[in-house]
């Protein structure tokens, strides 16, 4: 495999490191700054010479651990393979992070051991929360913004993978596109958008939720929390084309404290219908957008403890929110049965947003794709390793990610997931979720061959576990609870 691969923006050079080849830091798009600010993405013009694709671009602006990083200029993929010449199944990753943080630099992302195990392993970065997520369409003298910046991101990323992959060795017709959290809606909501097919033929969606995405009209709720942190009107939305990156994100961070006490329920800032995204992905998906897609999409078992909390919660905390939710929502008549459901259950709020937002539309999802396709299969992660336990967050939103990229250690979010656990359960637990994910980019099934694919409540399903199975997912009270209600859709 050459060290340098023609492009259609030019020529670039990788570099060999521990056996792979590595292409880091890619333009695939003109960077979104100046006059570009709150503009939808645009291809990258070609350049001259050699670009030097040596090292990962900065990440996206974002305030990570209560510490501002990042550039507007973020715009970049990297590609990953084995040093061979061989052309391999290609496997892209989008990061999660609520569509508010998240970086391809992330030393849980760098995929590693997918080229290891001799996958083209490609990921790339798309703008996030204010400048990538916001909907400031609507509002008066913003005719020079435009919606969903960030999606239009991931939609150009993918082109460029497409149309420029197989330089690097990848066949461009055998594209896993995986994600997890903002991630997994990522690969979802690609799935929906007109302007993404062609682009990828297989989707792992861990832990989306699959309906995060708004009307204009909801979008404007988490806009006017955010107009409080600023100490603005809206008259003073146009100062965003002009101010300093950074400034933004206190007020931005408001919005995720606050949301869920003004609006119970709603979800943060994130992909709105409009013309790159004109349905709910739910409701695409129904209508067969997506028909050709082999599909795997699962949850963890205790997704809710990672966001429910005493004090700036992520999800509703107390029957007074859930009953606010319901009656703000239409639903006033059905809260009394819900209340019934769930008071019965260990930790109820955590339940409650775990199939709110994760598990029932999850399965839902999957039995719609499952009539256009039947190469679908759904998992749940139920590994809760012994900081887990004690932690109280047990099998928790993203705790399966080490175990996908097979990071046992020398990460923040793997030793702790992973602490005090013996050899033998973490390399267990990662042979089979990293081998099954590895083998559906291969040859389009699961590496377990009792895991079926899903035709509906009762289908097998595949529990990851300390002894992972497959096993019936019977939901069927579950699933008749929350039948087809939707919230926050006008």
């Amino acid at each position: 495999m050459n060290k340098i691969v023609e492009t259609n923006c030019g020529k670039v050079r990788g570099h060999i490191r521990d056996g792979r080849l590595e292409f880091l830091g890619i333009p695939y798009a003109e960077a979104p700054v100046g006059p570009r600010r709150f503009r939808r993405c645009v291809p990258k013009r070609p350049w001259d010479g050699v670009f030097d694709a040596a090292a990962y671009g900065e990440p996206p602006v974002q305030m990570d651990g209560g510490m501002k990083k990042g550039s507007e200029d973020c715009l970049f993929v990297n590609i990953k393979r084995p040093a061979t010449d061989e052309v391999l199944p290609v496997f892209v990753y989008i990061y999660g992070g609520g569509f508010n943080t998240g970086s391809t630099s992330d030393g849980l992302y760098v995929g590693d051991s997918f080229a290891e195990d001799g996958l083209v392993f490609v990921s790339f970065q798309y703008r996030l929360n204010v400048f990538g997520f916001y909907d400031f369409t609507t509002f008066p003298g913003c005719e020079d913004f435009d919606s969903n910046c960030g999606l239009s991101d991931q939609i150009e990323a993918m082109k460029w993978i497409q149309n420029n992959i197989a330089a690097f060795g990848g066949d461009p017709a055998r594209i896993t596109i995986c994600g997890e959290s903002a991630g997994g809606s990522s690969v979802l909501n690609l799935m929906a958008a007109p302007d993404a097919r062609g682009t990828f033929r297989q989707v792992i969606a861990e832990s989306a939720l699959p309906n995060c995405c708004m009307t204009h009209e909801t979008a404007r709720e988490n806009i006017m929390i955010f107009l409080d942190g600023m100490g603005w009107t809206e008259k003073d939305i146009r100062k965003l084309k002009d101010i300093a990156p950074y400034e933004v994100l206190a007020a931005n961070e408001m919005v995720q404290k606050r949301g869920q006490y003004r609006n119970p329920g709603m979800f943060l800032p994130g992909p709105v219908q409009d013309d790159l995204l004109p349905e709910r992905p739910m409701d695409a998906i129904r209508s067969g957008s997506a028909k050709d897609i082999r599909l795997i999409i699962g949850t963890t078992k205790d997704e809710g403890t990672m966001f429910v909390h005493d004090e700036d919660t992520a999800f509703p905390n107390s029957w007074e929110m859930i009953e606010n939710m319901f009656e703000r929502n239409g639903h006033k008549d059905a809260f009394p049965a819900f209340k019934d459901y769930y008071a019965s259950l260990e930790n109820p709020f955590v339940r409650f947003a775990t199939d709110y937002a994760f598990q029932v539309p999850a399965l839902h999802l999957a039995a719609a794709q499952s009539m256009f396709n039947k190469n679908v299969w759904v998992f749940r992660y139920e590994f809760s390793s012994k900081s887990g336990m004690e932690s109280g967050m047990r099998a928790t939103h993203a705790s399966e990610l080490p175990a996908v990229f097979a990071v046992a250690k020398d990460h923040p979010w793997a030793d702790f997931i992973f602490a005090g656990e013996e050899e033998e359960a973490v390399t267990s637990i990662i042979h089979d979720v990293h081998g099954n994910w590895v083998s559906f980019a291969k040859t389009g099934e699961p590496e377990t061959k009792d895991w079926s694919p899903y035709a509906g409540d009762g289908s097998m399903g595949m529990i990851f576990d300390r002894t992972s199975r497959a096993e019936a997912f019977e939901q069927r009270d579950l699933l008749k609870l929350w039948g087809e209600l939707r919230f926050y859709d006008k």
